[in-house]
């Protein structure tokens, strides 16, 4: 599997391209804004586009969705949870100065324990709601994409319109859970590892585990 990734748009948020090399298939991983830039990512890694993913709804991390499913004719995975947010970007967009077009209709829905793949490589959904109601982390081997879950030394907002700040609190409880040894791909700031996060970020060294983890 190889990773990369293009920090696009004016919040600086991170779109992931995942491929796996044998297949020479790939991932994007919400796509936010600049979408010749991520083209140019795609295209540059000889590896044949098959779906877009999104970890959550946001503007930022959805506004280049429409011309890549135009150019690369994709389907798009989203959890249903974050429907409205999606339909609503480009009139959200506008407020933050975003020109954002009608995005396509999600192709297919994430839940929670789904298995997605790109080639052979598998992901498990886990549905982690608090930033936004449809939140989800694309969790494989090695590596998550963990969007606006945990970032590193922080976490996402929970003063937005549909935010829920105690859902948060439980899916930051269930995200200690991860292998320490997992490397975390957020949506925002450098990439991290979940021992680094329990050890040193404030707001994930004293969640409450469920009980049994």
């Amino acid at each position: 599997m190889i990773v990369t990734s293009a920090t696009v748009g004016p919040l600086q948020e991170n779109a992931w391209l995942v491929v796996d090399a044998d297949a020479r298939e790939a991932v994007l991983i919400d796509p936010g804004d600049e979408p010749e830039r991520l083209a140019a990512l795609v295209d540059a890694s000889g590896a044949r586009l098959t779906a877009i993913w999104l970890t959550h709804a946001h503007v930022d991390h959805v506004g280049a969705v429409a011309a890549l499913v135009e150019r690369y004719d994709v389907p798009v995975a989203l959890h249903p949870g974050d429907r409205v947010l999606y339909d609503r970007a480009p009139e959200i967009g506008r407020m933050y100065g975003m020109l954002i077009p009608p995005l396509p209709a999600p192709t297919y829905e994430l839940a929670d324990g789904q298995t997605v793949r790109v080639g052979r490589t598998a992901f498990t959904v886990w549905h982690v709601p608090g930033h936004a109601p449809g939140h989800v982390l694309f969790v494989g081997e090695s590596v998550a994409f963990v969007g606006d879950l945990v970032f590193a030394g922080s976490i996402g907002r929970t003063d937005l319109p549909l935010s829920d700040p105690a859902a948060m609190r439980r899916s930051l409880a269930r995200a200690a859970t991860l292998p320490p040894s997992l490397t975390l791909h957020p949506g925002h700031g450098p990439s991290t590892d979940m021992a680094r996060e329990l050890a040193t970020n404030p707001f994930l060294s004293g969640v409450a585990r469920p009980i049994g983890s």
